[in-house]
C-alpha cells in the first residue's frame, strides 16, 4: 500500500480521513491561495486543491497526496475565512436565512498526475438574531474558518436544511476521497478491522 500524505494543516480534514480508517502523515502545502482575475469559486477550489496536492507530491513522488480546498459562497462571492471579529459578524448577517454553497475540491495526486473532484452543497441557515451571531463571534469558533462558521461545532444549530455532502461541508468529501484513492489502487476499506471483533 502507498503512503498516504495530507496536504493540509486542517484538524477536521484529519478527523474526516481517520473516520474512514485511512492512515496517513500530514505535510501542510505552502501555496498562494490569491484568486486569479475573474477567477470563478469553482475553478479557484480546484485549483487550489490541486496546487496543494502537486506542491507536496513534488518532494514525494512515490506517495499518494491529497489537497483539498473549502469555499463558501454566497450569491456567487466567496466567502473567506474571516479578518477579525467584526468581519466575522457581518459574514453571519449576509449568512442569516439564506442559502449558500459550500464548494469543496479534494485532489490526490502522485507524481506529476493529480486528479481532483468537486462537490457543492446547498446550505440553508434559518434566520439568526443579533444577540446569537454577537455571542458565536465571540467564542472564536468562527475565526478560522470559510465563512465564518463551523456545521460540526457550534454553528450547526444555525443550519435549517442542507443538500448535498455533509462531509464536504466539514472539509472534506469522503465519498469522493474514497473513490480517488480506490482509483490510485488504494482502497480504503482494505485497511480496516477484519471484523467487530476486532475493534472491542
Amino acid at each position: 500500500m502507498s503512503t498516504v500524505i495530507l496536504a493540509s494543516a486542517s484538524p477536521r480534514r484529519s478527523e474526516l480521513l481517520q473516520q474512514i480508517g485511512v492512515s496517513f502523515t500530514v505535510q501542510p502545502a505552502d501555496v498562494d491561495e490569491t484568486p486569479g482575475p475573474g477567477e470563478g469559486a469553482e475553478h479557484y477550489v480546484e485549483r487550489l486543491a490541486r496546487d496543494k496536492a502537486l506542491a507536496v507530491s513534488a518532494s514525494s513522488p512515490e506517495a499518494l497526496v491529497l489537497g483539498s480546498d473549502t469555499s463558501v459562497v454566497l450569491n456567487g462571492v466567496i466567502l473567506g475565512k474571516p479578518a477579525d471579529r467584526g468581519d466575522a459578524v457581518e459574514t453571519l448577517r449576509m449568512l442569516s436565512g439564506a442559502t449558500h454553497q459550500v464548494m469543496t475540491a479534494v485532489a490526490l495526486a502522485k507524481g506529476s498526475r493529480c486528479e481532483s473532484r468537486v462537490v457543492i452543497t446547498d446550505v440553508t441557515f434559518r434566520p439568526l438574531s443579533k444577540a446569537e451571531i454577537e455571542a458565536y463571534a465571540a467564542s472564536g469558533e468562527p475565526m478560522d474558518k470559510a465563512g465564518s462558521y463551523g456545521i460540526q461545532g457550534l454553528g450547526g444549530i444555525f443550519v435549517s436544511n442542507l443538500r448535498g455532502s455533509y462531509s464536504a461541508v466539514v472539509g472534506l468529501p469522503l465519498l469522493e476521497t474514497a473513490a480517488l484513492l480506490a482509483d490510485a489502487g488504494h482502497p480504503v476499506w482494505e485497511s480496516w478491522p477484519n471484523s467487530l471483533e476486532s475493534r472491542t
